[in-house]
Formats: structure tokens, C-alpha cells, sequence
């Protein structure tokens, strides 16, 4: 999450004392006891109070969180100068932000700066925090909400950490092609449980307050109210790595867990793509221990992984990430959501909005789908919130309604009943004269012409669509799909509302497969077509999974279901107004056979607990296509969907068609998005190869008129946006 001020912030609700003295808190170091010197600093609040405990409170202006900069580095080294010739007898480090500690670095200070500026900015704020380490008396951070990045670096320079109930904390620099680079990699791994640390460094994993304890993170878990005393009592004891710390101080034990957690990182980030892992790894096996050899490579490992490719494209996607949350304009006003259709996607989206905190009836014509439902619920609650509170609290917000009387009191209902436009239209007949004024009426459809399922409405300017993607608890995409009279009010709550759900919006019009599924369904199509040439499945998801694709598209199509790829391709064929692959005749026998996929068992693969069983890939034939054949064949057509959209209107601009695909597909999140992809090889060259593969294949290679346009276009797209938000934080 990024908008850690967010008013459903899990960590903040429900906990009214602990924000009340939070909001209350940068008012109160200024009246710490009549002795106080209390001053503002810029960034931060000093003062020292009665029982002469400076304290030292982060309170960045005009911010909603706390970020670690180069001026915040620069203040803090000039209080620690005072902190030097006072010498009170401890230092309190604290933030003055609802949302939490801080939030990370700001990566902006990164971006555009050569690996010689990066190497001066790093040894200049490890400068400050061993000054912060190296301090007389004892310094204490204490953590509330989110402390992440140079965050949790700041507070790893402390001696001690004392958490308030509820901090979470973490190194998400991994995220973004990165390694932490303020000492954290070696200030971790000396203060906790060193494959702990390592583990929270390579997979970005937020650990919460008990969690943090239990591996040495945090020495004490301290409620708001009682912090004052334990700083007062001056027990605190450092929790430290233990006999794990010990035993890792040698170079064998750090051999073996550093091959482990290679082959456990290549599952996930082949080092080919992500470089950053493997320099972690690399440096702790060999100088683990060593405080002063892991600083430098540290410092040497971050400049040089900044200007890497991996690097720049994942700053670039989160950047894409905050620019679709910046779509967000006001408040929803929802609070009370309806989801009629208790299937595999409205039950999952009903869950997920009680999650995140709404208010959720669930209707359905048959008990057992919501039965169902429920029990779907239970297992993602319990999965994605591990609180078994949080997850009582969830499933007392989700309401089964087999009689449909949460309607008259929604604030927006979604439709996830089964595609069919009579069917639909006959739900909206029926749900229109019970909404409440102002609820807002949305279907999930994801291919339907919104156009016509308007048709009839007494009031179509409140209908939108709500495009949610499969596995919704894990996919953060939602189009938000607009037809000709859908009001501007309607898009702005239906834009707002997603935010809230902790979904990232992607505004599109009402156009066949709208822009994902368009865009999807030619790769995934063009797979078929190879295997009905003769070229192995396997082969051809391998080439798609080298490329970096989350899976092949075969194994996609499986997932996504025979029959539901079947009926995109075929409304597609009819609706677009340009060539479109064939269905071969044996996929259309085996959805009339049922076998339709991993949900029965068997599709193209066979399964077996859930798996595909795939062939070993053998290597190519001389009469075979080269890998780098098969790519094109799948990813141009793709690029060229993407590029129609644009050129008529389905989609704004670059930054959202991209988003879109890294959040709604999983398009290889390291190369930038498609069309960024497509910039960095050249429109001109993509142009000649579809060409090429156009005379060899066919019509359906022949390049959209709009890849001319965007060849002229200026790539202002890859500048930065003008609202950017500083820092990355995890969810």
C-alpha cells in the first residue's frame, strides 16, 4: 500500500486511542516538561524533556508519510552535533505520522543521478547513521505503522527498537531491481536472526510486531500509551540474532543457507532479470560478520544496480502503480456494497471488499454457490490477513443475502452473474427501482458491450463497469469501463472506490475485450495456432516464460478456462473490425467434451494437484522456429492490440496501457510494460517484423495505423509524472 494515510488502513482503524495520540503527538514533544527546548528542525521536532530524554520526532511537511532524503540525513547530522555536546541521557527517534515510522527512501533523489553522485549521496547518509550509532547514550527508536526501506535502516542505527502494536516492518527495495543501501544489509543481519533478515531483504516481506521480535528486530513490543515509561526506565535489552547470529559468523554455515536461497530466489527471480538478490546473497556469504566489507559492498552493489535496465523499469512501474492510484479524486462515498452472483468472481470480490473494510451482502439464487463462496472467503481471509480477529472482523462484514435486501441499502451493487446479455438485462430490470438515490448499479462483465446492457435503464448515467481480474485477491487491476452516458460523477466514485479496495483503477471505454482481454486474447490465440502447427506446448510456454510472462500462454489459456477463452476469441472475431486468429476445430471439441481446463482437471495440460504434468522441453528441430520466432508470434500481436486501443480512444494514454498489463496480466514487471518494451527496441524495427511475419502468416500481422503515431510521438512518457509519490511501501 502506498497511501499509507488511507482512512481504511487496517493498522489505524479501530484503534481510535492510538490515533488520537498519534495526531496529538507532534503538539506534545513540544510541551515535554518545563525544562523543554523544544524547536522545529524542518524535518524534524526537538526537544528534551523533564526527565532530560531528547527526542527526536520526524515530521517531513506537507507530507502524509515520513521519507528518508537527503535533507532529512542533513538535519538529523546536525541534531546529532547538538545531541553530542548535550549529552542528555537517551534519544528517543519517533515520526509524528498517523501512517507510521517512514516510509522508505525517496527514490527520486535516484533517478537521472550518475553511479559516481549515488556513491556520494550513500556514503554521506551512512556517515550520518553510524554517527546516530555511534552516540554516547542510548538511542531508542520507536515504531509505529509502517517502517520500511531507509526507514528500517534509520532505525537499525539505533540501539534500541520498541514497537507499538501494530508495526510492520520491511525492506521492499528488492521490489525495485534494488538491495538496501543505508546499511541495512549489514546492520540486519548483525541485529537479527541473519536468515531472517536476509529472507525479509530478498523477497520484500513486511514482518508485523511479533514477527520483529521473535527474530531480534525489535527489542520490545510497547503499547502508545505506556512508551514514555519504558524510555524513562532505561531496562531495555537488546533482543539480537542469538546463537543463529553465531553460528552464520562462519563462512561454511554461510555457504549453505547462501545456496539455498539462490535456488529458492531463481524459482521466483531468475538472476538473468534480477540482478539484485544474487549481489545480496553474494556479498553476505562473503562478508558476513564484517560490518566494514559489507558496507562497501553494499554502497558499490546499490550505484551499480541503480543504472542497471531491471532497475530503471521497475522505478518506472512503480511509478506507473502511483499514477493510476493518483486517479483516485475524492471519496467513494460507499460503504455498503451488493454483489449479485456468488461465483467464482463475485464471491471473491465481495471478499475482498469486506476485507478492506466495506460492508458486503452477497445474493444468489442457490444457497450452495454462496455456501460456497464463504468457505472461498474464509481461506483467502485467513491467508492474505494471518489475524484471526482481522479475519472474524472480515467475515462479519460479508453477509449472505439469498433474498437480495441488501440491494435497497447499497451504495453500489456489482453484477457478476454468468455473461449473458438477456440474463443481465433482466437483473438490472429488476435491481434499477430498488436502489437507494445515489447508489451507482455495475457489472463485471469482461466482454458484454456496456451500450447495450444500458439498454433499458431509466438512469444509464449511473451504470459503469467494474472489470476485476481473476484471482481478484492477487490481481490489482480494475478496469473502470465507461459507456457513452455513464456520468462523470459515476467514473469518479467508481474510480475512488477501487483505491479503496487497495486496486489500482485503469479508465477504458466500452470496446470489445475492452483493453486487457483485447490485448490478451491475440497472444494467447496465436499459442494455439503454433501448437496446431506441431510446435510443443511446452516449448512455446517456456519461450513465453524466459521472456519473463508469469506462465505460458497455454498454461493461461487453461487457467483463464477453454470455454471462457473460446467465448472472448469468438466475440472478439465478430466485434473487431480487423483480421483475428482462427479457432482450431479441436480446441472448440474439447470444450464440448468438458474438459476445459485446470478447473476440471484437464485442458491442454492434465493436472494433478492443481499443476500442470508438461513434457521436458526438448531443443528445437533445424526445421523448427527459433525461440526468437515464437516470442514475436506471440508478443506483437499483443503490442499491436495495444497499440489499436490507443490510436481509438479504448485507452488514454502509454502509462495506463502499460499499467495495465503489469497489473491485469503480469507482464514482465522488469521490463517496463509492452509499449515501453516496444520503445526500447524501436518502433520501426517492431513495424518491419510484423511485416516480415504478416508475408509469412498472414493478415493478422499487419500493423495498426497507429504505430506510425506513436513512432513520432515524443517519449514523454518515461519522465517522470509531476505528482509522484516518494516512497515504496508494502502492503
Amino acid at each position: 500500500m502506498t497511501m499509507m494515510d488511507d482512512a481504511r488502513n487496517p493498522s489505524l482503524d479501530g484503534d481510535r486511542p492510538m490515533r488520537s495520540m498519534l495526531d496529538a503527538l507532534s503538539d506534545r514533544v513540544i510541551e515535554l516538561g518545563a525544562a523543554a527546548t523544544a524547536e522545529p528542525e524542518g524535518n524534524w521536532r526537538y526537544g528534551v524533556d523533564a526527565s532530560d530524554v531528547a527526542w527526536l520526532v520526524l515530521d517531513r511537511p506537507g507530507k502524509g508519510v515520513n521519507t528518508i532524503d537527503r535533507s532529512v540525513l542533513e538535519e538529523l547530522d546536525g541534531l546529532l552535533a547538538r545531541l553530542e555536546a548535550a549529552r542528555p541521557k537517551a534519544v528517543v527517534l519517533r515520526s509524528a505520522k498517523r501512517a507510521g515510522f517512514a516510509a522508505g527512501a525517496d527514490i527520486n533523489q535516484f533517478v537521472g543521478a550518475s553511479t559516481i553522485e549515488i556513491a556520494a549521496m550513500l556514503r554521506e547518509g551512512h556517515g550520518v547513521l553510524d554517527r546516530l550509532a555511534a552516540l554516547p547514550m542510548p538511542a531508542i527508536a520507536v515504531i509505529h505503522g509502517h517502517c520500511l526501506g531507509g526507514g528500517l535502516e534509520l532505525a537499525l542505527a539505533c540501539r534500541h527498537r520498541i514497537a507499538v502494536p501494530g508495526a510492520s516492518l520491511g525492506f521492499p527495495e528488492v521490489m525495485l531491481g534494488l538491495h538496501p543501501g543505508l546499511g541495512g544489509t549489514f546492520r540486519a543481519t548483525e541485529i537479527a536472526d541473519p536468515v531472517e533478515a536476509m529472507t525479509m531483504m530478498l523477497t520484500g516481506k513486511t514482518v508485523r510486531d511479533r514477527k520483529a521480535k521473535a527474530i531480534g528486530l525489535v527489542d520490545e513490543i510497547v503499547e502508545e500509551r505506556h512508551v514514555a515509561a519504558a524510555v524513562r526506565s532505561g531496562s531495555l535489552r537488546s533482543a539480537g540474532g542469538g546463537l543463529k547470529a553465531k553460528a552464520f559468523a562462519l563462512r561454511p554455515a554461510r555457504a549453505y543457507a547462501a545456496s539455498q536461497m539462490r535456488r529458492s530466489a531463481e524459482e521466483k527471480a531468475p538472476k538473468r532479470h534480477y540482478p539484485a538478490p544474487y549481489r545480496l546473497i553474494d556479498s553476505w556469504e562473503a562478508h558476513g560478520g564484517n560490518a566494514k566489507a559489507m558496507r562497501e559492498a553494499e554502497m558499490k552493489s546499490f550505484a551499480e544496480l541503480v543504472e542497471t535496465d531491471t532497475a530503471r523499469n521497475l522505478v518506472r512501474v512503480f511509478f506507473l502503480r502511483e499514477a493510476m492510484r493518483g486517479l483516485r479524486e475524492g471519496s467513494s462515498a460507499i460503504s455498503h456494497v451488493h454483489v449479485i452472483g456468488a461465483g467464482a468472481m463475485g464471491g471473491d470480490i465481495a471478499a475482498w471488499a469486506a476485507r478492506e473494510g466495506f460492508r458486503v451482502t452477497l445474493a444468489d439464487i442457490a444457497p450452495a454457490s454462496i455456501g460456497g463462496a464463504m468457505k472461498r472467503a474464509t481461506a483467502m481471509l485467513e491467508a492474505t490477513l494471518k489475524d484471526p480477529l482481522k479475519v472474524r472482523d472480515a467475515l462479519d462484514r460479508l453477509m449472505p443475502d439469498l433474498d437480495g435486501n441488501g440491494v435497497r441499502h447499497a451504495d453500489l451493487v456489482i453484477e457478476a452473474a454468468p455473461e449473458k446479455l438477456d440474463l443481465k438485462r433482466r437483473l438490472y430490470a429488476e435491481v434499477e427501482s430498488k436502489l437507494k438515490v445515489g447508489a451507482l448499479l455495475s457489472t463485471n462483465t469482461s466482454a458484454l458491450p456496456l451500450e447495450q446492457l444500458a439498454e433499458g435503464l431509466k438512469d444509464p448515467s449511473r451504470f459503469v463497469g467494474l472489470h476485476f481480474f481473476n484471482p481478484v485477491s492477487r490481481m490489482q487491476l480494475v478496469e473502470i469501463v465507461r459507456h457513452e452516458k455513464t456520468g462523470s460523477e459515476t467514473l469518479r466514485r467508481a474510480t475512488a472506490f477501487a483505491v479503496e479496495l487497495s486496486r489500482l483503477p485503469a479508465p477504458v471505454t466500452s470496446a470489445p475485450g475492452f483493453l486487457v482481454n483485447r490485448a490478451l486474447t491475440p497472444y494467447m490465440a496465436e499459442a494455439l495456432i503454433m501448437v496446431d502447427e506441431g510446435i510443443p506446448k511446452e516449448r512455446i510456454d517456456a519461450v513465453a516464460e524466459e521472456f519473463g510472462m508469469p506462465m505460458g500462454p497455454v498454461e493461461l489459456t487453461d487457467q483463464v478456462g477453454l470455454d471462457i477463452a473460446l467465448d472472448v476469441s469468438s466475440s472478439l472475431r465478430e466485434r473487431l473490425d480487423r483480421p483475428f486468429p482462427e479457432t482450431p476445430e479441436w480446441l472448440v471439441r474439447m470444450v464440448e467434451q468438458g474438459r476445459l481446463g485446470r478447473k476440471t482437471g484437464g485442458g491442454l495440460y492434465d493436472y494433478e494437484d492443481g499443476k500442470p504434468k508438461k513434457a521436458k522441453v526438448e531443443p528445437a528441430g533445424e526445421s523448427s522456429p527459433s525461440d526468437a520466432d515464437i516470442l514475436d508470434r506471440l508478443l506483437l500481436p499483443m503490442l499491436d492490440a495495444l497499440v489499436s486501443s490507443l490510436r481509438e480512444g479504448v485507452v488514454a494514454d502509454e502509462k495506463i496501457a502499460d499499467g495495465a498489463m503489469i497489473f491485469g496480466t503480469g507482464f514482465a514487471p522488469f521490463r517496463g510494460g509492452p509499449l515501453h518494451y516496444a520503445r526500447q527496441r524501436g518502433i520501426g524495427k517492431i513495424v518491419d517484423r510484423m511485416r516480415t511475419l504478416e508475408a509469412k502468416h498472414g493478415p493478422r500481422f499487419r500493423p495498426d495505423d497507429g504505430w506510425h503515431a506513436l513512432g513520432d510521438s515524443a517519449e514523454g512518457d518515461d519522465r517522470r509524472p509531476q505528482e509522484q509519490a516518494p516512497a515504496v511501501t508494502v502492503d
